[in-house]
């Protein structure tokens, strides 16, 4: 393995796929047989005590090889994919001056990409015009007006609008922002970054052993969470005072369990709830990696020739 370790400088593995698509044990695998270490790329997985909802990895296998950026901040703190994206390159710096093989793996798309190539430079925030436009959008779905920002952006950057859903008002109101800010249309923006800042060498692996392999795998996941303690742990941090208005409190599992602490669903409707939500989910991570250049889909059951594929970059 010593012999293998300085061909790894400036290189990465990015185990990436479908949520339940067998990440964790592959990325552990592949950092144990190349030196490698780990890098999370789980947007949830940074949160402090919200361990079995985002299907953290044990501590028995955190032991196993090196894990960075677990367990980071608390679930009330600001972590953006700006602030990833620069932890993350000081991980991996770090991790290839040790003369180790970086293993970034997880579920979320922008994280990975934000990492790979870099995020668009606009500037430091407006919470100002953030909360003006956040206030805008609450009274337009008041008004059954719920698509109007979207609308604005649509005239404004037809572009951008159409990158976007008009549901997303999250990312609605991120473009105009951007434009705001930097007084042009997002997507010139966009196009000027081109996203070409680059400084690894990359292996982009996707996961995917199958949608009805996934779907079952989802399904059973769901009620192993609720029987390790899921609904304990949602109240633990409501006891902590992380209130279900919270970002990472909204996220898949935490917000379907928020109302049966507060007596207003039950177990059972939550569950069902749980497992729809995630399907859909992984549904969505398979879109976002199909519009990825270079990516390489594998079957996660087929681990040897995965290895071998890792090998042949590792020693390319």
């Amino acid at each position: 393995m010593s012999e293998e370790r300085p061909t790894t400088a400036g290189r990465v593995v990015v185990v990436t796929g479908p949520t339940a698509a067998g990440k964790t044990d592959l990325a552990i695998e592949i950092a144990h047989r190349f030196g490698g270490e780990i890098i999370n790329a789980d947007s949830m997985q940074v949160f402090r005590f919200m361990d079995i909802g985002t299907a953290k990895p044990s501590l028995e296998q955190r032991a196993a090889v090196p894990h960075w950026l677990f367990d980071i901040v608390t679930p009330d703190a600001p972590y953006s994919a700006g602030r990833y994206a620069r932890d993350a390159r000081e991980c991996a710096a770090a991790i290839h001056a040790r003369g180790g093989l970086v293993v970034l793996t997880g579920g979320t798309g922008l994280y990975i990409r934000a990492f790979i190539e870099g995020l668009i430079d606009t500037g430091p925030p407006d919470a100002e015009l953030r909360a003006e436009l956040e206030a805008e959008h609450e009274r337009a779905v008041e008004a059954d007006d719920r698509y109007r920002l979207h609308d604005r952006l649509k005239e404004a950057d037809p572009e951008a609008a159409a990158r976007i859903h008009p549901n997303d008002a999250r990312r609605t109101i991120r473009a105009l922002e951007i434009a705001a800010g930097a007084g042009r249309a997002a997507s010139t923006v966009r196009d000027e970054h081109a996203f070409a800042d680059r400084p690894f060498e990359t292996l982009h692996l996707a996961l995917d052993p199958g949608r009805d392999v996934v779907n079952e795998r989802i399904d059973a996941r769901c009620t192993a969470m609720i029987d390790a303690g899921l609904l304990q742990e949602v109240r633990e941090l409501r006891h902590l005072g992380y209130g279900p208005e919270l970002r990472p409190m909204q996220a898949i599992g935490y917000r379907h369990l928020n109302p049966v602490v507060d007596g207003s669903d039950t177990l059972a409707n939550a569950v069902v709830s749980m497992q729809r939500d995630t399907r859909q989910f992984a549904r969505r991570q398979r879109t976002w990696l199909r519009a990825i250049k270079d990516v390489e889909w594998i079957d996660p059951r087929e681990d040897g020739a995965v290895l071998d594929r890792v090998a042949r970059f590792v020693g390319g």
